[in-house]
C-alpha cells in the first residue's frame, strides 16, 4: 500500500513538526506501507526505510522558512500543490496523508482522486495565527477558521498530537473519527550519560560546581521566553551559584535575548548556547537539575515535555492548559504565569532537592507508563487500519 504524504516544512530540520513528519513516516514504514513525502525544497535529505522524498521545485528567492505562519509559506505551498496534482495524476497511491495547512492542499487532492485522506492535526490554524504573531485582525482569524473546518470535514481521520486538538475537532465535527497520538518517539533518541561524559560537558560549558536549570527548545514568542528570563533574578538573589542554561534558537532570536538578559543584569547566571546538534540534548538533560517549560500561549503540549519526563529531572512549568494535557503536581511543580511565581517554582526545588527527585521518578515512571514508544506505534497502526476497514 502506498501513501503520498505531503509535508510542508522544510524536512527535515530538527524542530517540532519535522521531527513529528519524521517518526510518524518510520512507523508506517515498519508496517510495510511505501511512502513518498512531498515537501519543500528547503530541508536536509534523511533515511527512512521505504520511502522517497520528494521535493517541489526550488524559488530562487526562498532560501530559508522560518516557524510558523508566513508569506513565504503560502508562496511555497502553492508550488507544493501543483507538484502534488502531478504525482497523484500517475495514479499509484492508496492513500492521501497530510500535515498541517496541507490538510487544504488535501481536500483538492481527495476530490481529484477520490482517495481517503488522514489528517495529521498539529495545532489549531487560527491558533497559529495568534502564537506566532502572525496576524491577529479578526477577517483573517475567520477565514482561518473556515479552512480548519472545511479540512476537519473533509478528511476521514484526523490525527491529534494532544488531547485539546481533539477536542477542537469534535467541536466542528462531533462524529468525527479522532486519534490522539502524542509527539514522543524523539524521546527514544535520548541515550544515556555516563558520569565521566556528565563532568566533561559540564566543564566544557563552564557549569562545574553549580546547579544547573535549563530550557531546550525555540525562543518563539509563544514559549514565554521573557517570562523565564524576568525570574531569574528572583532565584539567584537566594541561590546566585546556579546557571539558566537556554538551549535553542535562531541568531537573531539570540541577540534578542542576549540584551533582555543584560536588562536584568544577569549575564553571570544565564549562558545560552544556541541551537546544538539533537545527539547533545542528551548530555544537557544529563547535567541539568531542573528542567524548565514557561510557555505562556497556546494549547498544544511543548514536544519537550516528553524528553523532560524521561530524563527524570523535575519539571517546572506553567499551570496551563497547554502543560496540563500531560504534567500535573504529582510529577511537576506546575506554577502561575508569571515571573515571581515562576521563580518561587524554581527555588521551592532548589531548597528541596528530595522532592525534585521524587517528581523526577513520578515523571518517568508516567512516560513509561503512557507515552511508551510501543503505544505511539499502537495508536498509529490503528490509525491505518481503521481506514483500511471502512
Amino acid at each position: 500500500m502506498k501513501i503520498l504524504m505531503v509535508a510542508p516544512e522544510p524536512f527535515f530540520q530538527p524542530r517540532g513538526t519535522p521531527f513529528s513528519v519524521f517518526h510518524r513516516t518510520k512507523a508506517l514504514s515498519k508496517f510495510g506501507y511505501k511512502i513518498d513525502i512531498l515537501t519543500y525544497h528547503v530541508g536536509q535529505d534523511v533515511r527512512i526505510p521505504n520511502t522517497r522524498i520528494i521535493r517541489n521545485r526550488k524559488v530562487p528567492f526562498i532560501r530559508k522558512i522560518k516557524l510558523g505562519p508566513s508569506i513565504k509559506k503560502i508562496i511555497v505551498d502553492f508550488f507544493l500543490f501543483m507538484k502534488g496534482f502531478s504525482l497523484l495524476k500517475k495514479g499509484n497511491y492508496n492513500y492521501i496523508h497530510v500535515h498541517e495547512e496541507a490538510g487544504f492542499l488535501g481536500i483538492f487532492y481527495k476530490k481529484f482522486t477520490g482517495l481517503p485522506m488522514i489528517y495529521d492535526m498539529h495545532s489549531s490554524i487560527p491558533e497559529q495565527m495568534v502564537n506566532f504573531n502572525f496576524s491577529t485582525r479578526p477577517a483573517a482569524i475567520k477565514i482561518m477558521t473556515w479552512v480548519e473546518k472545511k479540512i476537519i470535514q473533509n478528511a476521514d481521520v484526523v490525527i491529534g498530537i494532544c488531547p485539546n486538538l481533539a477536542e477542537t475537532v469534535h467541536s466542528i465535527d462531533p462524529p468525527k473519527k479522532t486519534y490522539v497520538i502524542e509527539n514522543t518517539p524523539m524521546v527514544e533518541d535520548l541515550k544515556r550519560v555516563s558520569e565521566t561524559e556528565r563532568k566533561k560537558f559540564k566543564k566544557t560549558w563552564g557549569l562545574k560546581g553549580v546547579k544547573v536549570i535549563l530550557y531546550t527548545g525555540t525562543l518563539e514568542i509563544y514559549q514565554g521566553i521573557e517570562l523565564m528570563i524576568d525570574s531569574v533574578p528572583y532565584v539567584v538573589k537566594k541561590y546566585p551559584d546556579v546557571k539558566f542554561v537556554l538551549v535553542g534558537g535562531s541568531p537573531p532570536q539570540i541577540e534578542k535575548l542576549k540584551k533582555m538578559v543584560k536588562a536584568k543584569n544577569v549575564e553571570d547566571s544565564v549562558v545560552i548556547t544556541g541551537q546544538r546538534p539533537f545527539e547533545e540534548m542528551s548530555k544537557f538533560m544529563a547535567v541539568a537539575d531542573i528542567l524548565l517549560s514557561p510557555r505562556q500561549i497556546g494549547t498544544n503540549t511543548p514536544l519537550k515535555i516528553y524528553s523532560y519526563l524521561k530524563s527524570g529531572k523535575p519539571i517546572v512549568a506553567t499551570n496551563l492548559l497547554t502543560h496540563t494535557q500531560v504534567l500535573n503536581d504529582e510529577v511537576s511543580v506546575l506554577t502561575d504565569p508569571s515571573p515571581e511565581a515562576f521563580g518561587s517554582g524554581i527555588l521551592k526545588l532548589l531548597k528541596n532537592p528530595s522532592m525534585g527527585k521524587r517528581l523526577g521518578t513520578a515523571g518517568r515512571s508516567l512516560m513509561k507508563k503512557d507515552y511508551s514508544y510501543e503505544k505511539y506505534l499502537e495508536k498509529t497502526k490503528a490509525v491505518y487500519e481503521y481506514i483500511e476497514n471502512t
